[in-house]
């Protein structure tokens, strides 16, 4: 699983003198989350248990380190808590951390997750403003920037974005935290917005 990276592709011509110029670059669809996501549960696609263990260690942002120990930076986590939380045996996690090793992709990827500290439940105690927009398609392109655009041009700064993914939620949402109340106007000018379904602030 290559990031970042245009890979080649020969295209085969029809005489040999065309067979004899440079190969084409033919650019591959652009490697998305959503690819990379279907592409780490198709190799656990034998396993429903096991893919339960995947999705739990990308939502919470868990790595998994060179003894094949769940970890979130460096506290370990154990197992059969990870275990009891999605309802599957001990073991089913040891086996995944042993494929994830075992993989070079996987490894790679397990092994440089990190999680992001989220603001939200220090909102009240540091005065802080969420706000919570759920949207029609969570998948459509430019949500983020045309969200953040409209409260830019309201001179609302941004102290945290963090946008749920589809994949691990059946709504998902999009939550931006602000210094400052946001003034009506700000409240119409997001409600307007064509992709926008519902606002909520805490």
């Amino acid at each position: 699983m290559e990031t970042g990276r245009m890979r080649l592709a020969l295209e085969r011509r029809g005489n040999d003198t065309e067979r004899n110029r440079s190969p084409d670059i033919i650019p591959e669809r652009p490697y998305t989350p959503q690819r990379m996501f279907d592409e780490i549960m198709k190799k656990f696609e034998g396993s429903p248990s096991q893919q339960a263990v995947i999705r739990l260690l990308l939502e919470r942002g868990f790595s998994v380190n060179d003894d094949g120990r769940v970890v979130s930076g460096g506290i370990e986590i154990p197992n059969t808590g990870i275990a009891r939380e999605i309802g599957v045996d001990r073991r089913v996690v040891d086996s995944t951390t042993d494929v994830i090793l075992d993989d070079p992709e996987l490894r790679r990827i397990f092994q440089n997750i990190s999680q992001v500290p989220s603001l939200m439940d220090l909102a009240p105690v540091l005065d802080l403003t969420v706000l919570s927009i759920e949207v029609i398609d969570a998948e459509r392109k430019g949500i983020v920037a045309k969200v953040t655009g409209t409260l830019a041009e309201h001179g609302i700064s941004i102290r945290q974005t963090i946008s749920e993914d589809p994949e691990f939620t059946d709504e998902p949402r999009l939550y931006l935290i602000t210094d400052e109340e946001l003034p009506g106007e700000v409240i119409t000018a997001l409600r307007d917005i064509e992709f926008v379904r519902k606002i909520e602030i805490q």
